[in-house]
């Protein structure tokens, strides 16, 4: 086959470009303001990129179908010029369905947080085990320094988001994968331009709920309650997993250190032992236990499962340490949402008890640039004891009603007894960081985006 990909570079986009070319297919497309580190990606696989888009393009090479991204949108030259013309085209979900999910026992893991850490953490687990998965990630497991992976085995692993297909399909992206293994670590309001209030987002979850095979398995958080609404009915068999032991996976932390976190894993209130997972956070120990309880139910052993665990290396922009900036240790995240703004800077400050934390915050998603967590988000800030914050991105194409206060939010992070800084432009930071930071501080960069640029000049020059 012959794909066209209309929105190639983002990180969905091109991971599965790649992975077609992998599996035999031709494959090239178009983006607009295209950079590291898929532009790379997609040059290291020798997949041809057109910079801009062109109703010409769709003449200059013969294809077989287009993969329309969800960015895309009507009004988009190409996209006006596809449906003019009747051209066939799909979904990224859909085509991940058509290719590999059917093809494969699919291991879906869903909830508002920690999809890409648990993705890759179960990858890894079948990995090393031998079981050689094919999985698609939404960032680089530094495991496989890749997002992608063919696979030789049964298995297909794949992150299960809650979001919108494209502009054609409005259903949830997960929609598309019929789990055979169903991982949902939990649940909370997010994505505020596309779901009115948190009982919407429970409804897809639900109706993910039906598609899972009776023969299947399904693994919920059962500490929260938002996850415990929507198993209920349950059509496959059930596990769930928490702190509770009234769950049938739960755990206790045995001590936290620098080199991550020690804790104790128990089956039906029995234990199974002791294991280490080396970065910190009990959020982290709850992804553990939802990929222990798929590994067992696949076969794995206790000694697979335990190396597995302490030999995971994380993900690009999860946690990621950098180096040393004006002899502050630099950390990376992707957390931009309250929830896991907050478990983030709390594992840092469990990881780093006796040192000062300051965090650097882009404003950035659909849910954060409104006011919607006003509150939570000051709440979450204040576990740093200095806050840098950026401009807030694309304000002005909220109503001003919905907007985030930035005046609030300062006068509330001060009064928690933070250090609080604005800038006005993504320039000034460089100079905003040298003077705020000291020697043995931690800095926290928590955004999903580019820092209108900073953030690639501040990663070269921290790690050359």
């Amino acid at each position: 086959m012959r794909y066209y990909f209309l929105g190639i570079a983002g990180t969905a986009m091109a991971s599965l470009a790649v992975l077609l070319k992998l599996k035999g297919h031709e494959v090239w497309g178009s983006d607009q303001g295209i950079y590291p580190p898929m532009s790379d990606f997609l040059a290291e696989h020798k997949i041809p990129v057109w910079e801009g888009f062109s109703e010409d393009h769709l003449d200059e090479m013969p294809f077989d179908k287009v993969i329309i991204g969800n960015a895309m949108s009507r009004g988009n030259v190409e996209v006006e010029a596809i449906l003019n013309r009747k051209l066939p085209f799909t979904s990224l979900p859909e085509l991940i369905r058509q290719e590999f999910i059917d093809h494969y026992q699919s291991i879906v893991v869903t909830g508002t947080h920690g999809k890409t850490t648990t993705t890759s953490l179960m990858s890894w687990l079948l990995e090393n085990a031998g079981l050689q998965p094919g999985f698609m990630i939404g960032g680089i497991a530094k495991n496989f320094d890749s997002s992608i992976q063919l696979g030789e085995g049964q298995h297909f692993v794949v992150e299960g988001d809650e979001y919108d297909c494209a502009f054609f399909d409005k259903r949830p992206k997960f929609v598309h994968y019929f789990p055979t293994y169903l991982i949902i670590n939990n649940i909370e309001f997010d994505h505020a331009d596309i779901y009115p209030d948190l009982a919407s987002i429970q409804d897809v979850f639900r109706k993910l709920m039906r598609v899972v095979p009776q023969n299947g398995l399904t693994v919920a958080n059962g500490d929260s309650p938002e996850v415990r609404a929507v198993i209920d009915p349950a059509y496959s068999r059930l596990q769930t997993f928490g702190k509770s032991p009234e769950n049938h996976w739960s755990y206790k932390v045995l001590g936290h250190s620098s080199e991550g976190i020690d804790f104790e894993i128990f089956e039906s209130g029995k234990t199974v032992g002791e294991f280490h997972f080396p970065f910190p956070g009990e959020y982290q120990v709850q992804n553990c236990l939802a990929v222990t309880a798929i590994a067992r139910d696949i076969g794995l052993s206790w000694t697979q499962i335990r190396d597995g665990l302490a030999s995971f290396q994380g993900v690009a922009r999860r946690m990621e340490h950098w180096g040393k900036l004006h002899d502050a240790d630099v950390y990376d995240d992707f957390a931009h949402h309250p929830t896991a703004i907050k478990v983030t800077l709390d594992a840092m400050k469990a990881k780093f008890p006796n040192r000062r934390l300051i965090a650097l915050f882009e404003p950035r998603t659909n849910t954060t640039v409104r006011n919607i967590f006003q509150d939570e988000l000051a709440e979450a800030l204040n576990v740093a004891d200095g806050i840098l914050l950026t401009p807030i991105h694309r304000l002005d194409r909220l109503p001003v009603d919905q907007r985030l206060s930035l005046d609030k939010l300062v006068q509330d992070l001060k009064d928690g007894g933070t250090i609080v800084k604005t800038l006005t432009n993504y320039s000034d930071i460089p100079a905003a960081l040298s003077d705020i930071l000291k020697p043995d501080d931690i800095l926290m960069l928590l955004t999903n985006g580019s820092l209108g640029g900073e953030y690639q000049k501040l990663r070269a020059a921290i790690r050359g």
